[in-house]
Formats: structure tokens, C-alpha cells, sequence
């Protein structure tokens, strides 16, 4: 880990200390350069979570990646500052089926700071949250047009949000993944790893995407679109998106420009149907 590389790569100069600012910063930081993204999947590669791979794929050749590789590398920042980190497995809620994955479907952190226990997720795309969000109590947390919080039924901890068109809405919650308190390794993430990159029940096999969050909006590629999320400019306004269908030889051009990637081996586009995997629990 060269700390200041890391660093360097997701425009964060300033001095790197085990603060609460500091963790604000770096999360968002970390969400505005470094894109949510499979395309090694789609390209002849596998994805590995050996740190040192990570580390080279993300600050040495400035790529992305899912859950697994984004908070893995980001968790791995955190401790080197000086942080209190505990790795936890999520287990996220399917919008199609209502039920949730397996354990360790989801990485993500929970970080200790002056006693404080934050929730740290830098990879899970549109609908992750900019800031650390407070597992101290269960009131709203606001971050810009968006609420969020934290519902907890006995040691089953659920993340939810009320998104831009909902804020305000009495009632109107959605729930996006739940988790425990337990201590996890970053190995056992390697089966659902694995899974995830080969299960057409899975978003990351049946769609090549790329998604980095702006001070705007979001810029998302998936299969052979282009999608730009514009946020309310305004209090009563609504999110807006356009899209933009793409030749296939353009998509080289527009992960360069827009994401910053430029992948060693070809890219396939993907864009297929999920088949939702019915096992899955409640």
C-alpha cells in the first residue's frame, strides 16, 4: 500500500488522519473517481480479492469494480490512516423478487471513530449513499435529496432509503440491503464472489456496467447505453435521465472519456435479462 498514491488517485491531498472529516472526505472522494464497475468480467478476465491485485487494478491502472473490490481496497485505506475497521457481509434486498441475497452478498465496513460506529460503503452504485451513515441511532439521515436510515430488528441491522422521487413521503421506504454487526474476513467474500460472476441470477453477469457518481448526477454504461442522471436541481423537482444508445465501436471511447478506463482485452457488451434466483431468503 502506498498510501499517498492511493490517495493521490482519488483527489484527496489533504493531510490523512483517523477524523470523522477525514472519513466524510475520503468516502466521497473515493465515490467520484473511482467508477462501480465489472468490466473485467465482460473482458476474459476474473475477478481475484487478493489485496495486492486490487491495489494494482484500482490506484496502479485506474479502474473500478463491485462490492468485493471497492470496499475491500477502501477498508484496507481506512485502517492504514488509522482507522477502526470491521469488515461486514450484506445481504441485499432484490427489487424484482423482494427477497434478499445470501450472507456475504454484500461487502461493506462499519469504521469506529471517537466511539462512533459509521457504516462505510463506497460499492454499491446508484443507490449507495455519499457520506458515512450512523449506526448510532435510527432517525432519517438526510444527504442532499436523498434520506436514508438505519432500521434495526434485534442483532439484523436493515439500510433504507426514501430516493428522489419519495423524500417526504410519509411511510415511503425502501429497503436496500440488511446486515450484522459480526466481524468478517475479506475471504469469506470468495464464494460469492465467484458466484456473482457467474450466475445469470446476478446483475453482474447478465450486464456489463460501469457507473461513477458526479457532483450532478450519475454516469452509468450498461450493455449499449449511456445513462446520465441528472439530481433535482430544486426542492419539488424530480431526477431526470436520458439515454443515449451507443455503436459497439464507440464504447472504447466513451470508457476513456467519461470513466477513465482502458481495458487490456476487448469488452463484450452485455445487457441480458436477470433470472431471479428464487431460493434466496426473505
Amino acid at each position: 500500500m502506498d498510501q499517498q498514491k492511493y490517495l493521490h488517485r482519488i483527489g484527496y491531498e489533504n493531510p490523512a488522519v483517523a477524523t470523522l472529516d477525514v472519513l466524510r472526505c475520503v468516502h466521497r472522494c473515493h465515490l467520484m473517481t473511482v467508477p462501480f464497475e465489472n468490466l473485467t468480467v465482460h473482458s476474459g478476465g476474473r475477478v481475484r480479492l487478493e489485496l495486492p491485485l486490487l491495489y494494482n487494478k484500482i490506484v496502479n491502472l485506474r479502474r473500478g469494480g463491485f462490492c468485493f473490490e471497492n470496499n475491500g481496497i477502501f477498508s484496507w485505506l481506512l485502517s492504514e490512516i488509522g482507522f477502526e475497521v470491521t469488515l461486514l457481509s450484506g445481504q441485499v434486498r432484490n427489487s424484482i423478487t423482494g427477497r434478499y441475497g445470501p450472507p456475504f452478498d454484500h461487502c461493506i465496513s462499519m469504521v469506529n471513530v471517537d466511539g462512533k460506529r459509521w457504516l462505510c460503503d463506497v460499492g454499491f452504485g446508484a443507490a449507495g449513499f455519499e457520506f458515512p451513515i450512523s449506526l448510532e441511532n435510527t432517525e432519517p439521515q438526510v444527504q442532499g435529496h436523498r434520506v436514508y436510515r438505519i432500521r434495526k430488528d434485534q442483532n439484523m441491522h436493515f439500510l433504507e432509503w426514501q430516493d428522489e422521487e419519495n423524500v417526504g413521503l410519509a411511510g415511503k421506504w425502501s429497503e436496500i440491503y440488511k446486515f450484522t454487526l459480526e466481524e468478517r474476513c475479506r475471504e469469506d467474500f470468495t464464494a460469492m464472489c465467484d458466484y456473482h460472476q457467474n450466475s445469470p441470477s446476478s446483475i453482474f453477469f447478465c450486464k456489463s456496467l460501469c457507473s461513477i457518481l458526479k457532483p450532478t448526477g450519475r454516469l452509468t454504461y450498461m450493455g449499449y447505453k449511456l445513462i446520465t442522471s441528472q439530481f433535482p436541481s430544486k426542492d419539488g423537482d424530480n431526477i431526470t435521465k436520458t439515454t443515449r444508445e451507443l455503436r459497439h465501436e464507440e464504447i472504447p471511447d466513451i470508457l476513456k472519456e467519461e470513466f477513465g478506463i482502458v481495458l487490456e482485452s476487448p469488452l463484450i457488451p452485455k445487457d441480458e435479462d436477470i433470472t431471479p434466483h428464487l431460493l434466496f431468503i426473505e
